[in-house]
């Protein structure tokens, strides 16, 4: 089996897969998001759709049997395995703005949308085409009236997420450089690409 490759923390990564493929993603030490862009290899301006996404699923909170759609209405990725169980898809990545507006650091700042574009760059992707990601293991909660809060992830040592491709992609994926999103502390991210579904370890 090959061996997982590491994001270290307040980084990025960004490689392709093809279709069938399986990617898992793994939060090794606990209580740390990863934001994650989908493109289409062989159109970059078909990309992951939060908001398709949330039409064709009729939900917010994203787990296994879910699918991640494109702004096309293709589907993307099948979650095929969630051993934590709460995601978002519904804040973008983290970016020099974030920290300001929000956190009133004006500061300079590793960010998840940086790193996105600073891996995502070499296949061509600008910022600007960057979309909202789909955030595994964030845990966004809201109220009755739809007030967003972030709370520190649920997941544990060891957690994972599991996707299978349903095209040729390129994908971003991060460590996440926001500290109220991680409760407070920066850790590294694992992920790893195979051909067949493996069998789960913990």
């Amino acid at each position: 089996m090959s061996t997982a490759k590491i994001i270290e923390p307040q980084t990025g990564a960004a490689f392709k897969m093809n279709k069938g493929d399986i990617l898992t993603v793994i939060d090794p030490m606990g209580q740390q998001v990863s934001d994650m862009v989908l493109f289409n290899s062989d159109d970059q301006r078909e990309k992951i759709s939060a908001g398709k996404t949330m039409d064709f699923e009729e939900c917010i909170l994203l787990t296994e049997g879910n699918f991640l759609w494109s702004n096309r209405s293709h589907k993307m990725m099948e979650i095929i395995e969630d051993t934590n169980g709460r995601n978002d898809i519904l804040l973008a990545p983290c970016s020099a703005e974030t920290f300001r507006i929000m956190y009133k650091n004006p500061e300079e700042h590793p960010s998840c949308l940086t790193n996105l574009h600073q891996n995502l760059e070499s296949y061509g992707i600008d910022m600007d085409a960057i979309p909202t990601a789909f955030n595994i293991f964030m845990n966004v909660q809201f109220s009755a009236l739809g007030k967003l809060k972030v709370l520190p992830p649920t997941s544990k040592a060891g957690d994972l997420v599991r996707f299978k491709a349903h095209m040729d992609l390129i994908v971003g994926l991060t460590a996440c450089s926001a500290e109220d999103s991680n409760a407070g502390t920066f850790k590294p991210i694992h992920f790893l690409v195979t051909k067949e579904q493996a069998t789960t370890t913990r």
